[in-house]
């Protein structure tokens, strides 16, 4: 009892300490830069010059994108057109936690019952009319005229305690205050949404996520690694009664995952996505008033903005440490990124539970460490330390670049 007490614990701080981290990355590194780390001897496969081309790939603009990855922690990455591996590097069937990417995968499942002949999950079912609710703290009349559409658009305007949210609290305070709002009018990154939806899954098709995301996208695809065990819950009854479903998964099933959305959700003969949900991503979103990577947000899905270089109709899903799965319409591409967060998370937490400092105090202290000419070459800074936004936006931009 004692043992499973203390593994609870470990999870919630966790759970904690990821969300502190989402937000800072989300929000920038107080103007933090990094001298450029040395280089990694990485096994790349490719295509070569002329095959890479015939996919609409500059062979000198993807040897930019491996020699930048070589220099960070990177574990895998792959960049796949017309189910062709362009490049890629790392094991890829080694599964990761994808921490927030999971809301891509729940959102799959939902996707599955649009326009379904019989639907478990109209996406206009009310809360109320669904039999949610919370504990400890009810939500109120208003609240639960949140439909399930409104929550997978994350414009339900609740701001309600949420396990797995706390680092969260001040973006959501200032976007929905704390009074009441009329859902579908705000939109905010709000974890609540998203463990309600999971809630919701459950309870209206007596499923648990494992269960459903195993038969009825994992199998029929093909994937590889995937199996029940690589999703498990993260939890706090103190603050309400929905959890977050978490995974693990390699990197080639996130690229087969990715591949639905190319083919509007359609796998060999089979449909895994109702008609259309894909198009929905980029047609039914909200502008977040970010720019980049994160202009929009629609159905658990960012978008990407215009100045990024991507074409008008990509979006992506994200996850800490920049877990990434980009598809791209325009280019029939889907693009992984993956680095394991597990030694990071072993000298980030101590920092925070032994020594009290702030998740971003701590998170600054690690980077600046890894800047020290002496520590630059040792194993956690070349092999596990914490990619920033601004190392990954230098490898967003150098993949676009890649293109002809």
């Amino acid at each position: 009892m004692k043992a499973r007490r203390a593994i609870t614990y470990v999870m919630s701080v966790v759970a904690l300490v990821v969300v502190a981290l989402t937000y800072l990355v989300l929000t920038g590194e107080n103007g933090l830069s990094r001298p450029k780390a040395p280089e990694r001897l990485i096994d790349v496969t490719h295509l070569d010059s002329t095959e890479a081309k015939e996919f609409g790939w500059s062979a000198d603009g993807l040897g930019n994108v491996f020699d930048h990855v070589s220099t960070l922690s990177t574990d895998s990455f792959l960049i796949m057109t017309d189910g062709q591996v362009v490049g890629a590097f790392g094991d890829l069937s080694i599964p990761y936690n994808v921490h927030s990417i999971r809301k891509s995968f729940l959102s799959a499942l939902i996707g599955q019952q649009f326009h379904a002949d019989v639907s478990l999950l109209p996406l206009d079912a009310t809360l109320q009319e669904l039999g949610i609710n919370d504990s400890p703290v009810p939500l109120t009349e208003l609240q639960r005229q949140t439909t399930v559409r409104h929550l997978l658009r994350s414009v339900s305007g609740i701001n309600h305690p949420a396990a797995a949210s706390a680092g969260l609290y001040a973006e959501i305070d200032k976007r929905l205050g704390h009074t009441e709002n009329q859902p579908g009018t705000i939109w905010a990154y709000n974890n609540w949404d998203y463990n309600a939806l999971t809630t919701v899954f459950e309870s209206a098709t007596g499923t648990e996520i494992a269960e459903a995301f195993d038969l009825n996208i994992a199998q029929p695809i093909n994937m590889a690694d995937f199996d029940r065990s690589a999703v498990s819950y993260q939890a706090d009854p103190s603050l309400s009664e929905h959890r977050a479903a978490m995974f693990r998964m390699s990197a080639r099933d996130l690229a087969k995952f990715g591949a639905l959305y190319l083919n509007n959700g359609v796998s060999g003969e089979q449909r895994i996505l109702a008609d259309g949900w894909a198009s929905l991503i980029t047609e039914d979103f909200s502008e977040t008033g970010n720019s980049g990577l994160r202009w929009g947000h629609g159905y658990l899905w960012w978008i990407s903005g215009p100045e990024t270089g991507f074409p008008d109709g990509t979006f992506w899903t994200w996850g800490l440490g920049n877990q990434a799965l980009m598809v791209i319409p325009a280019w029939n591409t889907v693009i992984v990124h993956q680095s394991d967060t597990t030694e990071f998370l072993k000298r980030f937490l101590p920092l925070i539970g032994d020594e009290g400092m702030t998740g971003e105090d701590a998170l600054l202290q690690l980077i600046r460490a890894c800047r020290q000419e002496d520590a630059r070459k040792a194993e956690y800074c070349t092999e596990h330390r914490f990619i920033t936004r601004r190392e990954f936006d230098e490898l967003v931009s150098l993949i676009a670049s890649a293109r002809y």
